[in-house]
């Protein structure tokens, strides 16, 4: 799966971090998994052109939630990207949110996970 393009990850919920990576590789693509928001913003900034999106849980363990670390993302690329996945915190989207981006309340399939993923990288409209 060289081709496959290459999706950041973080959600600090262990089994639910399993669900994404399984959703993820199933559809086409290849998780990669950053522990803390800090962590993915390190990543990006040295292989930015290594991930085509970022998935990240709102609510974080560490100093960056997902808020903070979408909008690090966007400063590196302001285009790039970006998928919130949340169990709360949706209603602040509309404020907190980068533009151009997907909120993805859960719990959410696999297929709605994949399927949301797929718009954000042609560029569609969110959902």
């Amino acid at each position: 799966m060289q081709d496959a393009p290459i999706i950041l990850v973080i959600e600090d919920d262990r089994d639910l971090q399993m669900m994404v990576e399984d959703a993820l590789r199933d559809g086409g693509f290849e998780p990669a998994i950053a522990p803390s928001g800090e962590e993915a913003l390190t990543l990006l900034k040295a292989f930015q052109t290594k991930y085509s999106a970022l998935v990240t849980d709102i609510r974080l363990l560490g100093r960056l939630d997902g808020w903070r670390v979408a909008r690090g993302a966007r400063e590196i690329d302001p285009s790039f990207p970006v998928l919130y996945i949340t169990g709360g915190g949706g209603d602040e989207w509309p404020t907190r949110g980068v533009p151009d981006s997907v909120l993805l309340q859960k719990p959410f399939s696999p297929d709605e996970l994949v399927a949301a993923v797929g718009k954000l990288l042609k560029g569609a409209a969110p959902v």
